[in-house]
């Protein structure tokens, strides 16, 4: 078969994690002789839609761009996996082939027999992150979750807690390395769970930090662990390369809320950890989620969360409508509140996060900042990110996707974005 025939293009939708599972696949792809596209064309072969249905919106787009695939790619052989793959209702799908397990993925395309994967504490990939069209490499670490929060379907959709083998994190990270990736990303659904027979997240850090090469660690989204007090030493000490980066779930200030959440913390120690986290390590990014109009979420809740989300001066807060997840307990809670008040309460969190954010921003005007520039130019600039996640522009940075220190500007022009002096 010639390689036009052969060419395979992946659409990834949602998280960090989702990325490195497309990071995974598109190894497993160029094993089995396919080319990689950046883009959906005509002469594509094989499309995989890396799903998501963390939210109804990320539902609704993964079946829309099933259905685009069809219409553009006619001849095309469509694949259908990732989380919203686990939802029997997408069974009418515009695609040739619905599969639950990524990993089975080259054994489906080939014709043989599936091996069945056991769902072990520690689980193995065989197969390294391939990054082709970008300038960081994520790194899959974990897998799961067992918090069961009341909204959430990931538990359902990606099973209990587990985590990669620590040899294995090692041998990718060093892979992704010798490719010469500057930024490593280390994900899960929760990766402060990550634990490997005595070997924490941690260890884990430690061990990456310990290899040769020019690089730095971040961590991805984490679940707030309160007593995770050692993670906070590690990144501060310098010698592990980690960036000042955490992006801590709260979903809500209320503990009324964060009770019928389900979460295990109160807002008192969740703020608590934040101090000590500022307290450790001076500059960090502090991120969070918060979902408004969580059910039962009364006036007084969601003006105490208002409050509270305005005291601790997030960095960045992605603000969420709730939406029903069929089959979580939330979504069969009384009191469910009507979509003009979810999206009032949504605006409200977003103007406030807005001028957390810009804050933020703003305390860093005329300061060096580390920052890895993406591969390409946008707009006439380089975008590239610093240590602690702000957006940086420059027209031409000496190397993009290696780290380069810069001194900063804030331009009123884009209030939020800063520019590196020339």
């Amino acid at each position: 078969m010639s390689q036009i025939t052969k060419k395979a293009f992946i659409h990834t939708l949602g998280c960090r994690l989702n990325n490195a599972d497309s990071a995974l696949l598109n190894f497993r792809l160029l094993q089995a002789g396919y080319t990689l596209s950046k883009k959906l064309t005509e002469d594509t072969a094989l499309i995989i839609i890396n799903s998501c249905c963390v939210t109804a919106e990320a539902g609704r787009k993964s079946i829309q761009f099933a259905r685009k695939a069809r219409k553009n790619c006619p001849h095309a052989k469509i694949i259908f996996t990732g989380c919203a793959a686990k939802d029997d209702s997408n069974m009418e799908l515009p695609v040739d082939i619905i599969v639950k397990d990524k990993k089975s993925i080259p054994q489906i395309l080939d014709n043989k027999n599936i091996n069945t994967i056991e769902d072990k504490d520690i689980f193995t990939e065989a197969a390294y992150g391939e990054f082709p069209f970008q300038s960081r490499a994520f790194l899959k670490i974990q897998e799961g979750c067992n918090n069961f929060c009341t909204y959430c379907i990931v538990p359902y959709t990606r099973g209990r807690e587990r985590s990669r083998s620590f040899d294995e994190v090692i041998a990718d990270a060093e892979h992704a390395i010798s490719n010469n990736f500057h930024e490593l990303i280390l994900t899960g659904v929760n990766t402060c769970q990550y634990f490997d027979n005595g070997r924490t997240l941690s260890d884990l850090i430690r061990k990456i930090a310990s290899l040769k090469g020019d690089f730095r660690i971040r961590l991805s989204s984490t679940e707030p662990k309160m007593d995770n007090i050692e993670l906070l030493k590690v990144i501060a000490d310098p010698a592990n390369r980690v960036c000042r980066f955490l992006h801590l779930s709260m979903q809500h200030a209320s503990d009324n809320i964060l009770k019928k959440m389900n979460r295990h913390y109160s807002f008192a120690q969740y703020a608590d950890f934040v101090g000590k986290a500022r307290e450790l390590i001076p500059g960090i990014h502090i991120g969070t989620d918060i979902i408004a109009g969580f059910p039962q979420e009364s006036d007084e809740d969601f003006d105490i969360c208002c409050e509270r989300t305005r005291s601790l001066g997030f960095a960045n807060a992605h603000i969420f409508s709730y939406s029903k997840r069929e089959g979580t307990p939330a979504a069969v809670m009384t009191g469910q509140i009507s979509p003009e008040i979810i999206r009032k309460r949504a605006e409200i969190l977003r103007n406030i996060a807005a001028e957390s954010s810009l804050k933020f921003v703003q305390s860093f005007d005329n300061k060096e900042l580390p920052v890895i520039f993406e591969l390409q130019k946008k707009d006439g600039f380089f975008h590239g990110w610093s240590d602690n996640y702000i957006e940086v522009l420059k027209k031409n940075p000496a190397s993009p996707g290696s780290i380069e220190s810069v001194q900063v500007t804030l331009k009123q022009a884009q209030d939020t974005i800063l520019f590196a002096k020339t």
